[in-house]
């Protein structure tokens, strides 16, 4: 499987960014869908996931700010980020899984990493 992230950019506090992440397995649907972030000096943490059966699951960091979805038709997940803050700047990276876990390292596949710098 391989995915590809997109979306990312500069943006100012408050203000909404939607990141995209592109499936290339046909079997998209099978897989659980999660996005994470990094920022400097700190460890990679989750952000949210959308398991197969469409439930979610979302930090609290960003919680009633950020909405995860996917379209299976698509084979695509995204991340509605609205009202960012200075905080939300990291490198944000899609991945996927066939398990129900919430650990990076049990992750198999892993998008290359959008850049989302939160600043005025």
């Amino acid at each position: 499987v391989q995915l590809q992230a997109s979306g990312g950019g500069w943006v100012q506090p408050g203000g909404s960014l939607r990141l995209s992440c592109a499936a290339s397995e046909g079997t998209f649907s099978r897989y659980h869908m999660a996005w994470f972030r990094q920022a400097p000096g700190k460890e990679r943490e989750i952000v949210s996931v959308i398991w197969s059966t469409g439930t979610t699951y979302t930090a609290n960091s960003v919680k009633g700010r950020f909405t995860i979805s996917r379209d299976n038709t698509k084979n695509t997940v995204y991340l509605q980020m609205n009202n960012v803050k200075s905080e939300d700047t990291a490198v944000y990276y899609c991945a996927s899984t066939r398990d129900w876990t919430f650990e990076a390292s049990e992750y198999d596949y892993w998008g290359q990493g959008t850049q989302v710098t939160v600043s005025s």
